[in-house]
């Protein structure tokens, strides 16, 4: 089928010249005369097109008037200047051809305004929705500027494992995979599962990370980065988290923690930057019906520098806060919403916050210890309304550190035996960060659940 988008249609009208359109149709308004108007939207933009269909087509009363929400139609005819105050041009049907009628009695998505709530429950329809086909434009266009960015800096994408036989944060929250029958699982003698017999002759898991994978081609490419999915099995069921989604991880030789901080900051500029000037339509929706500001917001980040501040000097501010924290801040302790959301929007005004240096006590064995011996070489940055979008750090390059970090939180070095050896064969300081896409596109469009910005949110005991 040749046909035009509609979002080409209204932004390079060919006035005059016969098109061919296809899509769902949004409603349909029978004016007096023998003619309907149909506005049809095909999922390319926000706006619909205005469709002009007469009594003079010979399917008028056996199909056009059965047009109802959600039917998918194809229209061929001129594109021509409309009378209308509302659009500049439509389309005058010659032919119109019904590929899908819909049964309005029992189809969910009428002309009635729905709540992201109950649309949750139809995943396989609320990206008809504006709402939703908006959020998967914003989302389709961050991805690319994902690639973009780190394409342009030299940058080479790898693609990590999903199946993993290490957890690199060590929080045990992982998905296992098996092809063991369960109901006849193999034992060993002295108790527990014979994994032997498995498919990988080990306990393997789906990756919450492709860090350490990322480093091993760091360590040889210079600058790698993953853009992937990631699993976490953390019985949370909270508006800021996902049990799969997707990560954004580069790697670096050559970097330290500045050298880190310096890229995301880049990074996230040049997303915001991006999807201000290619989303301009569907940032003006959500700006419109969802978060008022966000614009304003998106424009003022792009443009002015972060703010830094050591993890110390970030407790301290909350302790002096004249406020009563759920959690009471204390040094040690990792950062609560509560604390990430009074630091950006109280200490800072609304601006991003890099905070620097945590105690080593709350954070992953692979990052580099500090010469105080009690702080790791690690960066958070911190958006108002969201909380943390990138956790980052200098990797330990040191063998010895790095074996003492393993020992202490208990886990075998033998686990991670090539991980081990890139500190044995020509190591060299590196860095990287991940960044949370799904809390990205919530950040850029406003949605404050993040089961909102992704197709099919998998969620404990929720996934459709």
């Amino acid at each position: 089928m040749q046909r035009t988008r509609i979002r080409a249609l209204l932004s390079s009208p060919p006035a005059g010249a016969d098109v061919t359109a296809a899509g769902w149709v949004r409603t349909r308004r029978d004016a007096k005369g023998g003619f309907s108007f149909i506005e049809l939207n095909d999922g390319s933009c926000l706006a619909n097109l205005q469709v002009v269909a007469g009594q003079d087509l010979p399917n008028y009363a056996g199909d056009v008037q059965r047009l109802h929400p959600g039917a998918a139609i194809v229209v061929e005819g001129p594109l021509v200047a409309s009378p209308g105050k509302e659009q500049n041009v439509e389309l005058r049907a010659r032919t119109l051809r019904v590929l899908g009628f819909c049964d309005p009695l029992a189809y969910p998505l009428g002309k009635q305004r729905i709540g992201l709530d109950r649309l949750r429950e139809l995943p396989h329809l609320r990206a008809r929705t504006n709402t939703f086909g908006a959020m998967s434009r914003v989302r389709n266009r961050l991805a690319q500027a994902v690639h973009e960015f780190f394409q342009s800096r030299g940058f080479v994408l790898m693609h990590t494992p999903i199946i993993a036989t290490s957890d690199c944060e060590g929080a045990g929250e992982m998905f296992q995979v098996t092809t063991l029958d369960l109901d006849n699982l193999p034992h060993l003698d002295r108790g527990g599962v014979d994994y032997t017999h498995d498919f990988f002759s080990r306990r393997t898991s789906l990756t919450v990370s492709g860090q350490i994978e990322g480093e091993t081609y760091a360590c040889a490419l210079g600058d790698v980065y993953t853009f992937g999915p990631t699993f976490r099995a953390e019985n949370s069921n909270t508006r800021r988290h996902l049990a799969e989604f997707w990560m954004v991880e580069p790697e670096m030789a050559f970097a330290d923690l500045q050298d880190d901080a310096v890229v995301a900051e880049a990074m996230l500029k040049h997303l915001f930057g991006t999807v201000l000037r290619d989303c301009a339509e569907d940032l003006a929706f959500f700006e419109q019906r969802v978060a008022p500001g966000v614009v304003a917001r998106l424009q003022r980040l792009a443009d002015k520098p972060f703010a830094a501040m050591e993890y110390s000097e970030a407790v301290a501010q909350l302790q002096r806060a004249d406020c009563a924290f759920e959690h009471a801040p204390v040094w040690g302790t990792d950062l609560k919403a509560e604390h990430e959301r009074y630091l950006t929007e109280k200490v800072t005004g609304g601006e991003p916050l890099v905070v620097l240096n945590y105690p080593a006590e709350i954070k992953a064995f692979y990052m580099r210890l500090n010469d105080d011996g009690r702080t790791v070489a690690a960066m958070d940055i911190l958006l108002p309304g969201v909380g943390e979008i990138v956790g980052g750090s200098q990797r330990e390059e040191r063998l010895e550190p790095l074996l003492a970090a393993m020992h202490a939180r208990g886990l075998n070095p033998d686990d991670y035996a090539h991980y081990v050896d890139l500190r044995r064969f020509g190591s060299v300081p590196h860095a990287g960060f991940g960044m949370g896409f799904e809390r990205l596109v919530q950040f850029c469009t406003g949605l404050s659940n993040i089961r909102d910005v992704i197709p099919y949110p998998r969620t404990p005991r929720g996934s459709e």
